[in-house]
Formats: structure tokens, sequence, C-alpha cells
């Protein structure tokens, strides 16, 4: 054990979580948008917060741009202010959802005039990249039917196979297209890229630079998502988590909260594979809207729920794993990965904290770091950021 631990404090050492600027924009349910003292008002305001995060937790250097929210004048100065700050310009995420030209689609539109402005809008993300230093261009698409006979679905998917390559020769070498499904919404009768495998066909006949974004919250209740993990990490082509929880849907909860235990088993697969190591290329990304919880604490908890999650997984004895496998021990087997999932790794997460200078417990320490005071004291007057702006 003591040999597992040294070796889960050198791969937890290097893992990174990249933030979400939206995180830290207002943002509610669909109801209503709940505001709150000292939420950030511009793309700025949101890295000064992620930086918090990172500065707390150590291990949360990027930050995901979302275009249109995070326009501004000069990208290379708010890249330059990143770097400022200590962190660095993530993933560029499109909007396809906020136009009323998409009412019907928009990679998949029957207008060829609006399926153009919308693979015109991710050559701006992609200037966006270039300007940040960004590798990734992130597309979710919400394009779908609410009606039975609405469109044709063979016709939307040959649209969508043409759009998606126009999108894919923008990129440049070292660039990526990750390529995120959702079962349903916003249409309910069918989603134009409502699973992991339309996904992976499409990145399959796009080529090498295009890779499947899972998100944690965008699957039908009991599905086995360690095992669409473990499928796309054996083809090569898992490129990114979205980290959230959810109880019924796209909850967008904390990550962990609803199911710890979903959390572990997915990261188990990760770490079995070697994904969680940086030269793996998956990008560890949370998406959570924190409706009511405090914008920084809340990145901050759900950064710390990935790393113990992470560390559990890390602890598990894969010699003695695989030895109870080959027997036919199911018990034994359960019992060695539950046998990880029970240890308290909270003090094995504090030891690598103290080892990198920083404080045991990320999120009480910004709680008495005072930060959240004085942005809630300073911040007043102009447009705070929300969901939409």
């Amino acid at each position: 054990m003591t040999d597992l631990r040294a070796a889960a404090l050198d791969a937890l050492a290097q893992q990174t979580i990249e933030l979400p600027s939206w995180g830290f924009g207002n943002s509610g349910t669909r109801f209503k948008v709940f505001g709150q003292p000292g939420v950030a008002r511009d793309p700025y305001e949101k890295l000064e917060d992620a930086a918090q995060v990172h500065k707390h937790t150590g291990a949360a250097p990027r930050v995901s741009l979302h275009i249109p929210w995070d326009r501004v004048d000069d990208y290379g100065k708010l890249a330059a202010h990143a770097r400022d700050l200590g962190v660095r310009i993530g993933a560029i995420n499109s909007n396809l959802f906020q136009d009323d030209d998409y009412r019907l689609g928009s990679l998949t539109h029957p207008d060829e005039a609006v399926r153009r402005k919308a693979i015109d809008h991710h050559a701006e993300c992609v200037e966006v990249m270039r300007q940040t230093g960004s590798t990734d261009l992130k597309l979710w698409l919400p394009d779908g039917t609410n009606y039975a006979g609405q469109d044709d679905l063979r016709a939307r998917q040959d649209r969508l196979a043409d759009s998606l390559q126009q999108v894919y020769a923008l990129l440049e070498p070292g660039m990526r297209l990750l390529l995120e499904y959702k079962f349903f919404e916003p249409y309910f009768y069918a989603t134009d890229i409502p699973d992991w495998g339309t996904s992976l066909l499409h990145c399959l006949a796009l080529g090498d630079q295009a890779t499947v974004v899972l998100d944690t919250g965008h699957h039908a209740p009991g599905t086995n998502i360690e095992f669409i993990v473990m499928q796309l990490l054996r083809v090569g082509r898992l490129g990114a988590f979205d980290f959230n929880s959810r109880n019924y849907a796209d909850d967008d909860l904390i990550v962990g909260s609803a199911d710890p235990f979903q959390l572990f088993r997915i990261m188990n697969e990760i770490v079995a594979q070697g994904a969680h190591r940086p030269e793996s290329k998956v990008n560890f990304m949370l998406d959570q809207c924190h409706n009511l919880e405090k914008k920084i604490p809340g990145q901050i908890r759900s950064v710390m729920n990935v790393q113990e999650a992470t560390a559990k997984a890390l602890l598990v004895d894969r010699e003695a794993l695989a030895t109870a496998q080959r027997g036919g021990e199911v018990l034994d087997a359960h019992g060695i990965l539950m046998d990880a999932y029970s240890t308290d790794v909270r003090p094995l997460l504090a030891q690598l904290r103290e080892s990198q200078g920083l404080d045991a417990d990320p999120y009480a320490a910004y709680a008495r770091s005072g930060h959240q005071e004085r942005i809630e004291r300073e911040r007043v007057g102009g447009q705070q950021a929300g969901w939409g702006a």
C-alpha cells in the first residue's frame, strides 16, 4: 500500500482539471436566473475567479471560453491576462443554441445559408484559438426535432456530416475537434448527436483530430458510463470529459454530489488504462451551473471531488485485482475495488497539497482568504455575466 500511495501522489501531482468560464456567471433554472453579489462582469473577471480556484487547489490551470459569451476585442490581451494570473486558456466552446436562425437546426438545418452561418461561427472560434493558444474546439450540437415527420432523419445526418467536414477543415495541425453528445434536450423526438456511437462515427469519418466529449450528465438513467469510457479509450477517441453530476437528466450539479461511487467507477476505468496521465491527452473539464452555490467555492469543491475519486482509483491494487479476475473470484475482485473506494484519501490529498505549498483544505482556505467578501464589496455596477451573456 505504501508503494501505491507513493505512485498515487506522483500521479495526482500531475493531474489537471479545466474550469468553465460560464461557471463563474449567474445561472439558474428554466424559470429564473439567480443573481449573486460579486459575480464576474466580463471574461477578465471570470479568469480572475478561475485563478482563485487554481491558487487554492493547484490543479486547475486552464479555463474554457464560450463564444460569444466570452467575446472580447483583443483575445491576445485576454490570454496575456490569464498568464499573468497563473492560468491559461483551454478549450474554445462554440454556441449553436441561442440564435433565432437555429430554431430548426444549425449544422443540420435544411437551409444551406443557415448551415453556412453555423460553420462561419466555428471559423470565428478557430481564430480565437489561434489568438489565445488554445488547441481544442469543443462542439455541442443542440440540433434535433420534436415530432416524427418534422424532418428527414437521414438527410439531417448527411447535412451534419458535410457541415462537420467543413468545420474540421478549419483546424490546423495540433488542433482537435471535441464532439459532444446528448441524448435529449432541447429537442425531444430525435437528437442529431444523441449518443457516443453517433459522435464516434462522425469522428472516425473526419479523421484523427476529431475525438468524443463525454458529459457525465448526458445519458439515460441506468447507463453504464464507465463502459462507454472504456470503449472510447480502447479506440483512442476519448478527447475530453465534461464532469458534473445528475439525479435525473442534465442537472449540472457539482461532480460526485449525487453518485460519488459512479465517479469512482469512471475514474477507475481511466486509471486502469493510464488515461489520467497528461500524455493521454484526455482533457478533464468541469461543466456545471452553480445556481445557488457561490461560484468559486463551488468550483473548488468540484475539483476536490475529482481529485478524491482519482486518488481512490489510484489505490486499487491492480495486481491483486487481476489475479482475482483471472481466478474467477467474483467477490474478492469486487472487494478489492470496494476497499479502494472506502479508503479515506483526504489525508493523502492533504499531504500532496502541503508538499506543493498549499493549504491542506482548499475550500476552507478560500473561505478564510477574504476574497469572496472583497469581490462582493468591489464588484458593484456594470452587467454581471450570466447564462447567455
